[in-house]
């Protein structure tokens, strides 16, 4: 049987874990921005300071499908290099909402303190790299968490 192995990267976007305690730093931060109004205080765990880079779950899918179709057996990452720190993707995420808001760093889970994806071996494999930076996933996501919390859906 043939097989073919991803390892995925911080996969994030509409539809996705959002409310559950189970979603990624995007989903988490934009449902923490949208549930506020301008000018209040939105917690980050730790100082903020901590790196991460997120794919967009549409990158995901095609990258998903080209590694499904190839004859490539080997694993590959699918992830972005777009690394930002938290909080960056705050600051990314308040800009979209078109809010001010306060950073209050708090003590919780940090995981590593820094994690990128190296996609070289999957572009030279399949021809394949993220085309969508991370502020058009943000902005897509981020319309869909606050469409959820406006039709009550989840909580």
């Amino acid at each position: 049987m043939e097989v073919r192995v991803a390892r995925y990267h911080n996969i994030f976007g509409p539809y996705g874990s959002w409310n559950d305690g189970k979603e990624k730093a995007p989903a988490a931060i934009c449902r923490k921005v949208a549930m506020l109004n301008d000018g209040g205080e939105i917690e980050i765990w730790g100082d903020g300071q901590q790196t991460r880079s997120f794919l967009y779950i549409d990158e995901c899918l095609e990258a998903t499908i080209r590694l499904t179709r190839s004859d490539w057996t080997g694993p590959v990452n699918i992830g972005s290099d777009e690394m930002v720190t938290i909080n960056q993707l705050a600051d990314m995420v308040m800009a979209i909402a078109g809010k001010k808001l306060t950073k209050k760093h708090i003590e919780g889970p940090l995981g590593v303190r820094g994690r990128n994806s190296d996609n070289r071996l999957i572009e030279q494999m399949l021809g394949w790299r993220p085309t969508m930076n991370l502020g058009e996933g943000l902005e897509k996501t981020y319309h869909w968490v606050a469409g959820q919390l406006l039709s009550g859906n989840g909580f």
